[in-house]
């Protein structure tokens, strides 16, 4: 705990209220879990504690059969927590809302988040093909996008020049992008 601190101070100096908060969205398969596993040591590097809140669209199994928790779950409780003396984990039987998850992770300085396309904190989006061009049109919010070489140049990106665009293979220049950014992250008001 006491490192975490101290590579927090290190990430957000003094200014620390609430975590910088950023979305990754884009479609099935697009390279979301990639880029966030690609950006999650990069900030590290720079001495900020990242949390990762990743949105499923179907019904997800964490447990597994046999262990006390499963068998606790089974017999009715409505949440279990297990903890050690370096981990946690808490399983409960009911939906959270985003808001809920990013205040359960305020001690972190980034937050990214995987999916959840309609919330209203800033996005980077990730782009694969022409037919994932429209998630440019039904999303908000958008502050860059990662993509594939062959869409860089598309017409349609062009007419959008306050989003920045990053090779998806650029994941260093956008976790600068990101640490340099993190007060907007940070602020941004919903």
């Amino acid at each position: 705990m006491r490192r975490r601190r101290q590579q927090s101070q290190k990430c957000l100096k003094n200014i620390r209220s609430s975590p910088a908060v950023c979305q990754i969205v884009g479609f099935k398969n697009s390279g979301k879990t990639t880029l966030i596993c690609g950006l999650i040591p990069l900030l590290r590097q720079r001495g900020c504690s990242v949390a990762v809140i990743k949105h499923d669209g179907h019904e997800f199994e964490i447990d597994h059969e046999g262990t006390d928790t499963w068998k606790q779950r089974q017999a009715g409780a409505s949440a279990v927590a297990i903890t050690s003396g370096g981990r946690t984990s808490v399983i409960q039987e009911r939906g959270s809302s985003l808001a809920e998850l990013i205040e359960s992770f305020a001690e972190y300085d980034f937050v990214l988040v995987e999916g959840f396309k309609q919330e209203r904190y800033p996005k980077i989006v990730l782009i694969r093909s022409e037919e994932d061009l429209n998630i440019l049109s039904g999303t908000s919010h958008i502050i860059a996008a990662a993509m594939w070489n062959s869409i860089q140049d598309h017409p349609s990106l062009l007419q959008n020049p306050g989003i920045r665009r990053f090779d998806i293979n650029e994941k260093a220049e956008l976790a600068s992008f990101l640490w340099h950014q993190r007060s907007y992250f940070q602020n941004f008001n919903i």
